[in-house]
């Protein structure tokens, strides 16, 4: 573990950084009202930065759209302290619900993402998404508010990274499960803010089975319906926020890449596994997307592979093979 003193450093270099948006940042601004009812973020700032190891940086970050503390985990790129003046590329890896321990440190328990992107000239941002947040503001009977988690990830987050880790305007997203919704949601609802969205597993078309949505959100205690509403009551504001219903929003040509097995046992899953009934579910979503992503002329990659199960040795292999996909994006002028 590093010394107190490292970690003291690394939050002065972050407080001593620019704190004026970059030319890509004034661009891509998501509008005031596609952040609908979102918190005022003048006073998002990061609170505490805990360099972990040389490549694993941890943010706390004092939030106004979460009413609280947020967190994100940095990867960062080798040789970031040696180039204290170059900009990077961005990757935002979102996790699932459900996790045991803190989901914005997922990827880096349970993968070898550290691996995975040893070569790669980016900074990889993984956020804070809650057990059940699915990456959006948070209805709330009407009155929104807090949690807003998708104004504290594009509107409080993303211009910090921007301002204090060199973040250089050019970013792709991607995530497993709930965290695939995120990407591709938030790839379509600001089809102006990522160059390429990648989801495995994922809850792509959540008006497929709003029940199994519902069921996710009412057992972490909240109300089923404080999420985005009743289905059928605001069917609009469930649309607007499910990446099927919301794929034409993105341009033809966007590149875009889904993963999903069928739900039986497969070549990662240990002998006698059971059938896992929540891929077999995704399944169909991802079929759903992939044909009408197809009919719009996305630039898709699509993985339905087959015997697979809704775990993490899969979600690790697709991010591998997606990575070409993420980093030809990033690489674009």
């Amino acid at each position: 573990m590093p010394s107190r003193r490292r970690a003291a450093a690394a939050f002065a270099a972050l407080a001593a950084a620019p704190l004026l948006p970059t030319p890509a940042e004034a661009r891509s601004r998501p509008r005031p009202a596609d952040l609908a009812r979102g918190t005022a973020t003048d006073r998002a700032r990061i609170t505490a930065a805990d360099r972990v190891s040389e490549r694993v940086l941890d943010l706390t970050i004092q939030s106004p759209a979460l009413a609280r503390d947020g967190h994100a985990r940095v990867l960062l790129p080798r040789g970031y302290d040696r180039r204290p003046h170059h900009r990077w590329p961005v990757l935002y890896l979102l996790h699932g619900c459900c996790d045991p321990g803190p989901g914005w440190q997922a990827w880096t328990l349970n993968t070898d993402v550290e691996g995975l992107t040893a070569s790669l000239p980016a900074l990889v941002v993984s956020p804070e998404g809650g057990p059940s947040g699915f990456y959006s503001n948070w209805w709330n009977g009407g009155a929104y508010g807090p949690p807003a988690w998708e104004t504290f990830h594009l509107a409080e987050l993303r211009p910090l990274v921007e301002r204090t880790l060199r973040g250089d305007g050019r970013r792709v997203i991607a995530g497993l499960s709930m965290g695939g919704f995120g990407a591709l949601s938030y790839a379509a609802r600001h089809p102006r803010l990522f160059r390429a969205a990648a989801s495995f597993s994922g809850v792509v078309h959540p008006l497929r089975n709003p029940g199994g949505v519902q069921g996710i959100v009412g057992r972490y205690g909240a109300d089923p319906t404080a999420l985005w509403g009743d289905p059928e009551a605001q069917s609009a504001l469930w649309a607007a926020h499910d990446p099927y219903a919301q794929l034409t929003r993105l341009p033809r040509g966007y590149p875009v890449y889904v993963s999903c097995g069928d739900g039986t046992p497969g070549p990662l899953d240990p002998a006698g596994s059971p059938v896992d009934p929540t891929e077999q579910g995704l399944d169909l979503m991802a079929q759903d997307y992939v044909r009408r992503a197809r009919a719009h002329g996305l630039a898709l990659t699509a993985r339905l592979y087959g015997p697979g199960t809704h775990t993490w040795p899969y979600w690790e292999r697709e991010l591998g093979r997606a990575l070409p996909l993420l980093t030809a994006a990033l690489a674009r002028p």
